[in-house]
């Protein structure tokens, strides 16, 4: 038994529908391969389950995508912020007997370093020969700085891990860098 027999016996007359002819002028009408009328008749109905695939994981994928934009901001700024701490740290101990302000000239170098950060957020603390020092100036405070003594420079700096209006650090983050240098 042949694939055309086989057919006709389940009530398919392939051979009308691969070449039919109008009974009453004899001319074609259209021709069709078997294998294309095969698969147009044996294939299911697949309309629009590509689109309901993708309705279903795009909102998904949209969130992971943000979500690692989010956390690589994040990752950039701490890679800032570390940075531009420790270019601070090391313009302090250079301005030791040339400054009347330490900690503000500090503060403008590191403002200096890391310009995709917003220069309000930073907070600035530091140690200069043991005395703690907060805010961006210590005005008169240059008697701290001696040679052989250790400055720290610690910055801190607001995060924001929120997606789509959902935060995922409720309680706020915060970025933070620390160096020290020692003067010379």
């Amino acid at each position: 038994m042949n694939l055309l027999t086989g057919l006709r016996k389940h009530g398919k007359d392939f051979m009308n529908e691969l070449n039919p002819v109008s009974p009453t002028n004899g001319t074609r009408i259209e021709t069709r391969s078997i294998a294309a009328l095969l698969r147009s008749r044996l294939r299911p109905a697949e309309e629009g389950g590509a689109l309901v695939e993708i309705a279903l994981v795009l909102p998904i994928l949209a969130t992971l995508v943000l979500g690692i934009f989010s956390v690589g901001v994040m990752f950039m700024n701490y890679l800032d912020l570390t940075e531009a701490t420790g270019a601070g740290a090391q313009y302090l101990q250079l301005i030791r007997t040339s400054t009347s302000d330490p900690c503000g000239d500090t503060f403008t170098a590191i403002k200096n370093a890391a310009p995709g950060l917003v220069s309000a957020s930073v907070n600035l603390k530091f140690t200069l020969n043991g005395t703690p020092v907060s805010g961006t100036s210590c005005a008169g405070d240059q008697s701290d700085l001696e040679a052989g003594q250790p400055v720290s420079v610690t910055a801190t700096y607001p995060c924001n891990l929120s997606i789509y209006g959902v935060n995922f650090a409720p309680s706020g983050c915060t970025l933070s860098a620390t160096a020290t240098e020692y003067e010379y």
